[in-house]
């Protein structure tokens, strides 16, 4: 099974520290975080990620350019905002992104005929 590749985005090095270290426990998932917007920008670029997690103290001209620049590249990308609030928090913040983009990227059957 392939790790889900998540890129972290933040402001502060110790909380990246932190966060990065917590998400990177769980054995299925892989984190590498950027504090600047140029970085965040070049590693979406060279790598796949299924999920962009934003902290807390990014400006909001930051986010917004973002968030439009990587919908763009990606538009099934998953974006989702983390202020804090512990380990448990973030790692369910993480499940249920990765949960209701399972439920979107399932296939649709179609039925003709009434079949």
């Amino acid at each position: 099974m392939n790790k889900v590749e998540i890129l972290v985005i933040g402001r502060n090095p110790q909380i990246m520290e932190t966060v990065l270290r917590l998400i990177n426990q769980n054995e299925n998932w892989n984190a590498v975080g950027a504090l600047a917007d140029e970085d965040a920008i070049e590693l979406f670029h060279k790598h796949s990620f299924e999920l962009v997690l934003l902290g807390g103290g990014i400006e909001e001209t930051s986010e917004k350019k973002l968030r439009s620049l990587f919908n763009f590249q990606d538009p099934g990308i998953t974006i989702i905002q983390h202020y804090g609030g512990g380990s448990g928090l973030l790692s369910s913040e993480i499940m249920e992104a990765l949960d209701n983009k399972a439920k979107h990227n399932k296939p649709t059957i179609h039925f003709k005929d009434g079949i």
